[in-house]
């Protein structure tokens, strides 16, 4: 991965969907067929966003609509080719391009 590197963050909601699958989900599914260098989605303990609504595990441990953080790095011109096709993917929710240092970019080691 050549500089600049950047960090896409996709914040959704685990209750969103993307035809008959949850958006998180479809969302690191498309950046691996774009070919992105990594995508991980994270299921948050709690949060909010603009509406001020919190997003957090409810009564008995049930899901109360908890947020999704969707993170994926690779270089500027990759995220940014890809940016118009995962914003037609939100509806609702926060998309932020940061500028990240990539300290380490290991491959797999051969067993």
């Amino acid at each position: 991965m050549k500089p600049p590197a950047k960090l896409l963050l996709v914040f959704v909601n685990e209750a969103d969907m993307w035809h008959n699958r949850p958006l998180y989900q479809a969302v690191v599914e498309r950046l691996q067929q774009l070919d992105i260098a990594g995508a991980t989605a994270q299921i948050g303990v709690m949060g909010f966003g603009h509406h001020m609504r919190m997003h957090h595990k409810g009564l008995f441990g049930i899901a109360d609509d908890r947020p999704a953080t969707v993170m994926a790095v690779d270089e500027e011109t990759r995220l940014r080719a890809v940016l118009p096709e995962i914003r037609g993917m939100v509806r609702e929710g926060l998309i932020v391009v940061m500028d990240a240092e990539v300290i380490a970019n290991t491959p797999e080691r051969a067993h």
